[in-house]
Protein backbone atom coordinates (compact mmCIF):
# COMPACT_ATOMS: atom_id res chain seq x y z
CA UNK A 1 0.00 0.00 0.00
CA UNK A 2 3.02 1.99 -0.16
CA UNK A 3 2.86 4.17 -3.47
CA UNK A 4 1.32 6.80 -4.76
CA UNK A 5 -2.87 6.62 -5.46
CA UNK A 6 -5.36 9.00 -6.72
CA UNK A 7 -8.14 8.26 -3.73
CA UNK A 8 -10.49 11.08 -6.33
CA UNK A 9 -9.38 8.61 -9.36
CA UNK A 10 -9.91 5.33 -7.23
CA UNK A 11 -13.64 6.75 -5.74
CA UNK A 12 -14.49 7.63 -9.23
CA UNK A 13 -14.11 4.23 -10.58
CA UNK A 14 -16.59 2.65 -7.78
CA UNK A 15 -19.51 0.67 -9.00
CA UNK A 16 -21.30 0.60 -5.98
CA UNK A 17 -22.61 2.66 -3.81
CA UNK A 18 -21.63 2.73 0.11
CA UNK A 19 -19.25 0.14 -0.28
CA UNK A 20 -15.66 1.58 0.78
CA UNK A 21 -12.91 0.34 -0.02
CA UNK A 22 -9.78 0.45 1.74
CA UNK A 23 -6.94 2.47 -0.37
CA UNK A 24 -4.04 2.99 2.53
CA UNK A 25 -3.10 2.03 6.24
CA UNK A 26 -1.37 4.82 8.76
CA UNK A 27 -0.71 3.36 12.03
CA UNK A 28 -3.78 1.61 13.24
CA UNK A 29 -6.02 3.31 10.80
CA UNK A 30 -7.32 3.23 7.64
CA UNK A 31 -7.72 5.25 4.64
CA UNK A 32 -10.94 4.49 2.41
CA UNK A 33 -13.06 5.98 -0.40
CA UNK A 34 -16.31 5.01 -1.30
CA UNK A 35 -18.99 6.56 -4.09
CA UNK A 36 -22.47 7.53 -1.62
CA UNK A 37 -25.55 7.95 -2.75
CA UNK A 38 -28.74 7.96 -1.43
CA UNK A 39 -29.56 7.21 2.62
CA UNK A 40 -26.65 4.88 4.39
CA UNK A 41 -28.86 4.27 8.24
CA UNK A 42 -29.00 5.65 11.17
CA UNK A 43 -25.72 4.26 13.50
CA UNK A 44 -22.95 5.31 15.94
CA UNK A 45 -19.73 4.12 16.39
CA UNK A 46 -19.68 3.29 20.63
CA UNK A 47 -15.57 4.10 20.83
CA UNK A 48 -14.21 5.93 17.26
CA UNK A 49 -14.65 9.25 15.92
CA UNK A 50 -15.16 8.76 11.56
CA UNK A 51 -13.59 11.33 9.37
CA UNK A 52 -15.35 12.20 6.41
CA UNK A 53 -13.37 14.51 3.54
CA UNK A 54 -15.60 15.36 0.45
CA UNK A 55 -13.42 14.93 -2.60
CA UNK A 56 -16.78 15.52 -5.00
CA UNK A 57 -20.09 16.26 -4.87
CA UNK A 58 -22.14 16.98 -1.54
CA UNK A 59 -23.09 15.70 2.00
CA UNK A 60 -25.71 15.90 4.29
CA UNK A 61 -24.60 14.71 7.89
CA UNK A 62 -27.65 13.91 10.09
CA UNK A 63 -27.56 14.14 13.59
CA UNK A 64 -30.19 14.24 16.36
CA UNK A 65 -28.95 17.62 17.01
CA UNK A 66 -28.32 19.41 13.88
CA UNK A 67 -27.29 18.81 9.97
CA UNK A 68 -24.24 19.37 8.47
CA UNK A 69 -23.71 20.20 4.93
CA UNK A 70 -20.53 19.51 3.35
CA UNK A 71 -19.08 20.52 -0.25
CA UNK A 72 -16.30 19.24 -2.26
CA UNK A 73 -12.97 20.20 -0.33
CA UNK A 74 -14.95 19.82 2.95
CA UNK A 75 -13.99 17.47 5.93
CA UNK A 76 -16.25 16.76 9.34
CA UNK A 77 -15.57 14.57 12.19
CA UNK A 78 -18.25 12.54 13.55
CA UNK A 79 -17.09 12.12 17.24
CA UNK A 80 -17.46 8.83 18.84
CA UNK A 81 -20.83 8.06 20.29
CA UNK A 82 -22.58 10.50 18.11
CA UNK A 83 -25.65 8.72 16.32
CA UNK A 84 -25.34 10.07 12.29
CA UNK A 85 -26.82 9.21 9.06
CA UNK A 86 -24.83 10.36 5.73
CA UNK A 87 -26.90 11.44 3.10
CA UNK A 88 -26.16 12.06 -0.25
CA UNK A 89 -29.04 13.77 -2.67
CA UNK A 90 -26.18 13.51 -5.89
CA UNK A 91 -23.85 11.48 -5.97
CA UNK A 92 -20.92 12.51 -3.56
CA UNK A 93 -17.29 10.54 -3.56
CA UNK A 94 -16.11 11.27 0.07
CA UNK A 95 -12.14 9.58 1.77
CA UNK A 96 -12.78 8.03 5.06
CA UNK A 97 -10.34 8.00 7.71
CA UNK A 98 -11.41 5.44 10.49
CA UNK A 99 -9.87 3.03 13.34
CA UNK A 100 -8.87 -0.35 11.69
CA UNK A 101 -11.70 -1.38 13.89
CA UNK A 102 -14.30 0.45 13.20
CA UNK A 103 -17.72 -1.05 11.34
CA UNK A 104 -18.85 0.12 8.49
CA UNK A 105 -22.49 0.82 10.35
CA UNK A 106 -21.62 0.28 14.21
CA UNK A 107 -23.70 -1.91 15.88
CA UNK A 108 -26.69 -1.36 13.02
CA UNK A 109 -26.59 -3.76 10.13
CA UNK A 110 -28.65 -3.42 6.90
CA UNK A 111 -28.11 -4.59 3.31
CA UNK A 112 -25.79 -1.51 2.74
CA UNK A 113 -23.77 -3.36 5.22
CA UNK A 114 -19.88 -4.01 4.45
CA UNK A 115 -17.77 -6.18 6.66
CA UNK A 116 -13.82 -4.91 6.66
CA UNK A 117 -13.06 -7.99 4.83
CA UNK A 118 -15.28 -6.66 2.22
CA UNK A 119 -13.58 -2.51 2.16
CA UNK A 120 -10.14 -4.72 2.20
CA UNK A 121 -11.14 -6.38 -1.23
Amino acid sequence: MNEKKSPLEIAESLTEYWSPRVIGEVDEHFVKVAKLKGTLAWHDHAGEDEMFYILGGSLKMEMPDRTVHLGSGDMFVVPRGMQHNPVADEECLVMLFERKTTLHTGDTTTEKTRSIAQQLA
